[in-house]
């Protein structure tokens, strides 16, 4: 099988696969596979920051955590389509999260 990596897929190409890992997750969701579910939801939405524009994010800025109701990130620097910085009331640990989970806060 030689799959295609997400930076190398036209934007149709990366529209059709997050609609079909949805299907897939929605499926395995459905059958209780907890696990393939969030393996599956975490490769969507890694397939999706691949449709958001980087420079849409700035260092400095905070943004909301979608899916995550309260949760906030400082962006420290963007790297490719992640963003590295540190949640607000987190640990303190740097991370890196994909831009697609990132919402500016309104």
């Amino acid at each position: 099988m030689n799959e295609k990596r997400y930076s190398q897929m036209t934007q149709h190409e990366l529209t059709q696969e997050i609609a079909a890992l949805k299907e897939k997750a929605r499926k395995a969701e459905q059958l209780g596979m907890i696990n393939e579910f969030a393996v599956l939801e975490r490769k969507a939405v890694m397939a999706q920051a691949y449709l958001v524009k980087p420079e849409n994010f700035k260092p400095g800025e905070v943004y909301q955590i979608s899916g995550d109701p309260g949760a906030y990130f400082k962006v420290e620097y963007l790297n490719g389509v992640f963003a590295w910085g540190f949640r607000l009331n987190g640990n303190g640990q740097e991370e890196a999260l994909p831009i697609s989970m990132l919402a500016e806060v309104k």
